[in-house]
């Protein structure tokens, strides 16, 4: 019998709606960093790309010459809440439009026999929680996408918000959960609506962006979490796919957590991020293959109230940028938002041109590519390339990457020019 080191992803392959796939899944990162041309890359190769639904009102704006964010800016001024911030809403058939519009955009190129996913964030709130996600969910299933995952947070309202479309139960929906908890609550409060998820992603404490994990993240494995999930589904007779993610570098690493862990398949994103597909600007993906271990950090920064994992010279970190809830606002919730009290705070103290130390504007800092989230694997990305002549790392393709994924054996790096 083989070992793992000497198997590949090939030997393997995930089962999800009667369909065979390579279990490579692409993870989603916003705003924009999986990109289209990412997605349907992987898809086309038979695994499940992602896009991310991060923002996409402001990011059709950039790609279609909608005026989405216009149109919120100036409702805003018009109706004089520059000082109460309730009313800094996105109007929610301009929510679901700009939903619909760009996942018709991205499944009307779709070739192979893979899937395009689209990552749906519930601590997206934008001022107005249950409506704006309701939007942005029915929108993407109007766009005709091939399955939504539901990330940072429970959703355990999600389900019903879509229950009345009549995509509900031909689309593919999975949640994303770090624990045998978070799944328990989450199938108990959607149970109403007799419908299972399609598939689980176990996110461990290792990956990169938001973490469903406290400052004790360390405490965690994320093998030791999938053979928790496992179990709890054994046990209560449910035949559902379990993803993992988080920490898995080459291919070698996935068929571990296949073999040993009971995973059905892979969630990648870190080694993702350096492609030329990534909508990452150049000089970023440049600064991500220098990073060294020691710069990849846990932090409290982000105003959804998770840890998020990030490089520490990301310039969003004690930046006192001003707030950006006319344009943006997507982090609203009951017209505040704890970078905005931070804000105030350093405001009020007068030590606001030292910075805002303890959040960030996560909604224009991501928008404008300041926040350099990464996996804790990160430092490794100079292994999966070289520089050129130039003294700039290469950039490999999507293709290069999940080929690498698929086919690599005995912990090796293939994708070098």
């Amino acid at each position: 019998m083989k070992t793992a080191e000497e198997r590949s992803l090939e030997e393997f392959r995930l089962i999800l709606g009667g369909r065979e796939l390579v279990p490579v899944m692409q993870g989603g990162m916003g705003v924009n960093i999986s990109t289209k041309a990412m997605a349907l890359a992987v898809a086309a190769r038979g695994g499940i790309g992602h896009v991310s639904d991060a923002m996409l009102p402001d990011l059709t704006d950039r790609l279609f010459g909608t005026g989405f964010t216009k149109l919120k800016a100036g409702l805003c001024r018009a109706a004089d809440v520059l000082a109460d911030k309730t009313g800094f809403q996105f109007p929610l058939s301009g929510v679901r439009d700009a939903a619909r519009r760009y996942i018709a955009d991205v499944m009307s190129d779709k070739k192979g026999d893979g899937l395009v996913f689209v990552n749906v964030m519930e601590k997206l709130t934008m001022n107005d929680g249950l409506a704006t996600l309701k939007a942005r969910l029915l929108g993407a299933l109007d766009g005709g996408v091939d399955g939504i995952s539901l990330s940072a947070g429970l959703h355990t309202s999600s389900f019903a918000l879509m229950s009345e479309h009549p995509r509900f139960r031909e689309a593919m929906l999975g949640i994303v959960v770090s624990s045998r908890r978070a799944l328990n609550l989450f199938l108990k409060r959607s149970a109403k609506t007799g419908r299972m998820p399609d598939y689980v992603v176990v996110e461990g404490p290792l990956a990169g962006g938001h973490l469903g994990f406290g400052m004790d993240w360390m405490n965690f494995s994320l093998g030791d979490i999938v053979r928790d999930v496992k179990a709890y589904l054994a046990e209560n007779r449910l035949s559902i796919p379990v993803i993992a993610g988080g920490g898995i570098f080459t291919g070698t690493d996935a068929v571990r957590m296949m073999t040993s862990a009971g995973a059905d398949g892979v969630q990648v994103a870190t080694r993702f991020t350096v492609t030329k597909e990534s909508g990452l600007p150049d000089a970023v993906k440049q600064r991500y293959f220098e990073a060294t271990r020691e710069e990849i950090v846990v932090n409290g920064v982000s105003p959804t109230g998770y840890p998020m994992r990030m490089l520490t010279k990301s310039p969003a970190i004690n930046s006192n940028l001003k707030p950006q809830c006319e344009p943006y606002g997507y982090m609203l919730s009951h017209g505040t938002c704890s970078y905005l009290k931070a804000y105030e705070e350093a405001r009020a103290a007068g030590r606001l041109s030292e910075g805002v130390p303890e959040k960030t504007c996560l909604c224009a800092q991501m928008r404008n590519c300041k926040v350099w989230t990464v996996g804790a694997t990160g430092w490794r990305l100079k292994e999966a390339s070289e520089k050129g002549p130039d003294g700039r790392w290469i950039l490999p393709g999507t293709a290069e990457v999940f080929d690498d994924y698929r086919y690599g054996t005995h912990d090796e790096v293939h994708c070098r020019h």
